[in-house]
């Protein structure tokens, strides 16, 4: 049995290394909008084009996960078990409100071509990292990376939010409305600012995701001097909104880059009629 795990957790860990080459990574409920003290699912997923692999919570992966509801917080890491795996975590939604669950995954390392590096941090918006490269002379050397997760999703229970959509997590990478998204509906204007180690950032790649009729849609946006940007969404239902930040890496010889990849989920209403009830 035990070795049957630790051949789960070795593919798990391949897996989750794979997404440093523009894979997301992101956390769903089983439902943005539960019943008042109704138990949800959450999954984490791995993949592109906002489709993928559900991956299970497992010890190795979560290296912190808390519960924010009404000016209160819970740890949810100590339910992750320590020697299996968990494909789906239930969450009790037990009050009416916003709900915001924050996960942090432990650091992978990933080595990747010169070229594959290049064509990823080309993607992801990351072309300060391309100059770095380039003024030190590195842009033939393989990339090696060490990144992590930042992840985030919000929920509205008994038709009622708060305003812990705008709590700040403290993770490393955090995107954060400015606004409530459940009081938006489809074709407004909602806005975030991006945050690092506690400070704006400026100039990062965000991308708005939302799947419809089987295709994809990505909006990009960059965040402004102050690290705000503004996304126009068109569409009801699940969006996603991702962005990635480096640095390099001082504290290990394995990696030269420290990534960190930040995710939010929520749900955008159809329309003015099923937006929540702020309090």
């Amino acid at each position: 049995m035990k070795n049957r795990f630790l051949s789960s957790v070795a593919a798990l860990a391949l897996a989750t290394s794979l997404p440093a080459s523009a894979h997301e990574f992101w956390m769903l409920p089983q439902s943005f909008t539960p019943a008042a003290g109704a138990t949800i699912g959450l999954t984490l997923t791995v993949g592109q084009d906002f489709s993928g692999e559900q991956i299970p919570f497992y010890a190795a992966l979560v290296a912190g996960l808390r519960h924010y509801s009404m000016g209160t917080v819970q740890d949810l890491a100590s339910r992750i078990p320590a020697t299996t795996v968990l494909p789906e975590l239930g969450l009790p939604v037990t009050r009416a409100g916003t709900h915001l669950i924050a996960f942090d995954s432990h650091p992978s390392k990933i080595t990747m071509t010169p070229d594959k590096f290049h064509a990823y941090l080309h993607d992801e918006g990351l072309d300060a990292i391309v100059q770095q490269r380039a003024a030190a002379g590195t842009v033939g050397m393989p990339g090696r990376e060490r990144f992590r997760r930042n992840v985030k999703t919000l929920l509205r229970a008994g038709g009622k939010s708060d305003a812990t959509y705008a709590v700040r997590t403290g993770q490393r990478l955090e995107i954060v409305p400015l606004a409530d998204p459940f009081a938006k509906a489809a074709g407004d204007t909602v806005n975030f600012s991006i945050f690092f180690d506690g400070k704006p950032v400026t100039g990062t790649l965000l991308k708005a995701w939302h799947k419809r009729d089987g295709q994809t849609l990505i909006i990009k946006a960059h965040a402004t001097a102050e690290g705000k940007a503004a996304f126009t969404l068109p569409y009801a239902g699940t969006w996603m909104i991702s962005a990635v930040h480096m640095i390099p890496a001082t504290d290990t010889q394995e990696a030269d880059w420290d990534s960190y990849w930040g995710n939010l989920t929520f749900e955008l209403p159809a329309d003015s009629a099923q937006k929540s009830t702020l309090r």
